[in-house]
């Protein structure tokens, strides 16, 4: 059995803001608590905002002469933990969210000489901001997508704030962050670090087994 506090982990957090770095931003600072909580559970991390890169639309790995996404891409393959975290906009995952989850569609045909698609085996987190409801729906329209391109969720694997509805208030306006988005920031990130190093540890059965049953 393996010594699960000896094992390295590595945790890339996409921030799908629609504002550019340096700007400020809700999406980016709860990312931060989740990386600060995944740091104290042994995990490096690192955060990347999507709209600082080029991503252009489209389903596949590489679309072609300045699509930026490949340079995302080979951070994620490296990665044991993926933090996708989404403002929520008209009731909805922000555009870069989506896009994000598009072009990791194209990772169900990314597969090994066994046939498991490249991010199975890899866990995936979600943090949710905004200030109208709707971050139970964004973060299972999220997970739902996550888990069919192959990511592993764990249990309570989500964080959100949400503001009172048709104010101004943000997640980076707070003072200080209550104690239950911060006790969900904790366990997300705790259980988060367990499965990835379970899963290291346990791989899944290769799919080509599938045809052979």
């Amino acid at each position: 059995m393996v010594d699960q506090s000896r094992v390295s982990l590595h945790a890339v957090g996409l921030v799908c803001s629609l504002k550019p770095s340096p700007a400020p931003s809700s999406s980016a600072l709860i990312a931060e608590h989740v990386v600060a909580d995944l740091g104290s559970a042994g995990a490096q991390s690192e955060l990347l905002r999507c709209v600082d890169y080029n991503i252009l639309p489209g389903v596949e790995a590489d679309m072609g002469p300045g699509d930026e996404w490949p340079e995302i891409r080979e951070k994620l393959l490296e990665a044991d933990i993926v933090l996708l975290s989404t403002p929520v906009w008209l009731g909805h995952p922000a555009s870069v969210t989506q896009r994000v989850l598009e072009r990791l569609d194209a990772e169900l045909s990314n597969t090994d000489d066994q046939g498991t698609p490249a991010m199975v085996g890899k866990v995936a987190i979600v943090s949710v901001v905004g200030n109208e409801d709707g971050a139970h729906k964004v973060v299972a329209d999220v997970f739902q997508a996550l888990n069919d391109i192959g990511f592993s969720i764990p249990a309570q694997g989500c964080t959100y704030w949400n503001g009172a509805a048709m104010e101004s208030t943000d997640y980076n306006d707070l003072d200080e962050v209550p104690a239950p988005v911060a006790s969900a920031t904790a366990a997300a990130a705790r259980n988060a670090a367990h499965l990835a190093r379970t899963l290291k540890e346990r791989k899944y059965p290769p799919y080509s087994d599938d045809s052979q049953s």
